[in-house]
């Protein structure tokens, strides 16, 4: 097994070998883009892109539009038409630092890619890649990593901007931040933090490690993830603290809807606290918050119950005197009866 993977890691290495001097050999216009692109999305299943590597390819999205469009659609073809998971998993690696790092016109191509191919480039939850162990194990951190890279640009189409993108961190502070969260309807609000809650929860579930363990290249993805974690339980912050503010004037609905994405964010809890530790990231109250909001929610819930419950009560007894006190109401007994008595 040893010598056969050692093998496959040989051919790798020429195939890559080959096809860099043959773009390089090539006197086109997209050579230099092929020949990045070949560069950063290599056969060794060990080790991830340099950053030299992505510079050269993020900087295609400081010219034109066009440049930025053929780049998006190179790097799409490259992930769709691979069978090796190293390739696949550089390939996604690209795209994330695209969604992080990428200047404003390669995200935009990025974001609408698929409208404009006609096909979800993304899915790639029947992939394998069975030629070893290690490559079977990689195969199933491809099926994740697409699968959470969707979930992100899912979740980064509903905010309204690309989720833990460097450019946005420096643009835009927390409190202009928290700004535009106070202006948005309760059901918007409530869909944002859904969206944000179910990225947590697709975060936390990485494929477990064996053969993937000490793995570079895992664990470059690893962090990268790690960081977005980060930056989405920030927003969730944001985004719970003004329903803090808004708990009186949530529906039954709304508070019940609100309640479940809280609970489902404290099932992930241990692994949050996992990547807080290792991140370091300013957040010492935000599990207090949590806890608050739900207590105030159950409070509110009940207050309301109280409230219904003497309102009826008091609309009863209304009710009773008006049929005591109605003389139209009173039971006329025959006189006969009467008369008897």
């Amino acid at each position: 097994m040893g010598q056969l993977t050692k093998m496959r890691d040989l051919i790798g290495i020429i195939k890559d070998k080959a096809s860099q001097s043959k773009a390089a050999f090539l006197s086109k216009p997209s050579t230099s883009l092929q020949l990045s692109l070949l560069r950063a999305t290599t056969h060794d299943p060990s080790a991830p892109p340099s950053r030299k590597h992505i510079s050269a390819l993020l900087s295609f999205g400081n010219s034109s539009r066009a440049i930025a469009s053929a780049a998006i659609e190179a790097l799409m073809d490259r992930l769709q038409s691979t069978q090796n998971s190293a390739v696949a998993l550089k390939c996604l690696l690209v795209v994330h630092h695209i969604i992080k790092y990428g200047s404003f016109i390669l995200q935009d191509q990025l974001s609408i890619y698929p409208s404009n191919g006609g096909r979800n480039y993304l899915n790639l939850s029947n992939f394998r890649d069975n030629s070893n162990p290690i490559t079977w194990e990689l195969s199933s951190w491809v099926r994740w990593y697409a699968q959470y890279i969707e979930h992100l640009l899912c979740t980064s189409r509903v905010l309204g901007f690309f989720l833990g993108s460097s450019s946005r961190s420096i643009t835009e502070d927390k409190e202009a931040r928290e700004q535009k969260v106070s202006s948005l309807l309760n059901n918007d609000l409530l869909r944002e933090t859904d969206s944000l809650v179910g990225l947590v929860e697709e975060n936390c579930r990485n494929p477990d490690s064996v053969h993937a363990s000490g793995n570079k290249l895992v664990d470059e993805i690893i962090n990268l993830a790690s960081e977005d974690c980060v930056s989405t339980i920030t927003e969730v912050s944001i985004r719970v603290n003004e329903f803090n503010e808004r708990i009186g004037s949530l529906t039954f609905g709304e508070a019940v809807d609100l309640v479940c994405n809280l609970k489902r964010l404290e099932d992930c809890k241990r692994v949050v606290l996992v990547v807080q530790t290792k991140k370091k990231p300013s957040m010492d109250g935000f599990w207090d918050l949590i806890r608050e909001v739900k207590e105030r929610i159950g409070m509110e819930k009940l207050y309301r119950e109280e409230g219904k419950l003497r309102k009826e009560r008091t609309s009863e007894s209304a009710r009773f005197a008006r049929r005591v006190l109605n003389p139209g109401a009173l039971v006329r007994f025959p006189s006969g009866r009467l008369l008897g008595l």
